[in-house]
């Protein structure tokens, strides 16, 4: 039995979104027009192509690929794509994959591999060279009540907001569009954060350039205090304590990176903050608010995160992220160089 003819097109944006919502699904930011401009702007990443996939002309995915160069070699990374428009199945997978890296080899031989989302694990994905990839997320559905949102929280999270808006020093606030100079005071919150959780964070123009970049599309929450505190513990007013950037696009909210101080770690500061954006993202028709991934057996690292985000709600399996090898040998010497880099640095 011979398979059915399948083919890789160049699209257009608009036939990209077309097609999407065509199929009754939302584009994620990432894979949307709106991501390009961050893109463009973050050193070593350049938006390549969006691609349609078609099996017996009709279409099946699509996705949308950035350019990323490495120390030596580059990559096209489609994040949160493709998104399916026909069934997706192992098989399905598996014909888009060979479409694709054949699609690869011919336009862009100078490509390695390919980072793209997958269901279903097959011999011909690898995990990440770099990076950590996630399966497993809490997504918070906003379209409920809020008592029934509220009510989905943990015992402990639903004490520590009720404790914190008894608290008349907070003042939480919306304040997208702030400058870089302002925005220092946030990335010292997250150097304390990273140092505190043991994880490493980029320069603070990484963090600027998005929102730069997505404009409207990325918004920086953030709680401060508005109280002077006591004697034996001063507190400067309007010093923040807690932020979080959140990117939304077509009714879809998601948490993309966020700081806390040890304060605000020890008087609620995070659950409410995290509480009002709800609130407000609800109030403005945001339909869903994803808390940006768990762990799980793929990303036992994300444990500390994760046990936090259980609080707010369930967990849920997304696609997680793999490596689509293009030029093989050259992905297994690029593997062998990392892993000989790795042991040399224990």
């Amino acid at each position: 039995m011979t398979s059915a003819p399948a083919q890789i097109e160049h699209v257009s944006d608009e036939q990209f979104e077309a097609l999407v919502h065509g199929s009754g699904h939302r584009v994620p930011i990432e894979q949307s027009p709106a991501w390009d401009p961050y893109d463009a702007i973050v050193e070593g990443r350049t938006f390549w192509r969006r691609l349609a996939y078609s099996v017996d002309g009709q279409p099946q995915a699509v996705v949308a690929l950035t350019e990323y160069t490495g120390r030596g070699f580059h990559y096209l990374w489609a994040k949160h794509g493709p998104i399916w428009i026909g069934d997706q199945t192992a098989q399905a997978e598996l014909g888009l994959r060979k479409a694709l890296r054949d699609y690869i080899a011919r336009e862009a031989p100078h490509i390695a591999f390919a980072r793209i989302h997958a269901k279903f694990p097959a011999p011909d994905l690898h995990e990440l060279l770099q990076s950590v990839t996630y399966d497993r997320t809490v997504a918070i559905d906003l379209t409920r009540d809020l008592d029934d949102i509220f009510a989905a929280f943990s015992k402990r999270r639903r004490s520590g907001i009720r404790k914190a808006l008894r608290d008349e020093g907070f003042v939480l606030q919306d304040e997208s569009g702030l400058t870089r100079e302002a925005f220092d005071e946030l990335y010292r919150i997250y150097e304390e954060t990273a140092e505190r959780d043991g994880f490493g964070i980029y320069q603070a123009d990484t963090y600027f350039s998005m929102l730069e970049g997505l404009g409207q599309h990325a918004r920086v929450f953030v709680a401060r205090r508005s109280d002077s505190g006591t004697a034996d513990a001063p507190l400067e007013p309007g010093r923040a304590v807690a932020w979080v950037i959140v990117t939304t696009y077509e009714g879809a909210a998601v948490s993309y990176y966020a700081g806390a101080s040890a304060e605000a770690r020890g008087n609620n500061a995070v659950m409410l903050l995290r509480w009002h954006l709800m609130q407000m993202l609800k109030d403005e028709d945001v339909t869903s608010y994803d808390l940006m991934g768990v762990d799980s057996e793929r990303a036992p690292t994300l444990k500390g995160v994760g046990d936090f985000k259980r609080q707010f709600g369930e967990e849920s399996t997304v696609d997680g992220a793999w490596d689509l090898p293009v030029k093989r040998t050259r992905y297994r010497v690029l593997t062998a160089l990392l892993r000989l880099k790795r042991a040399l640095r224990r």
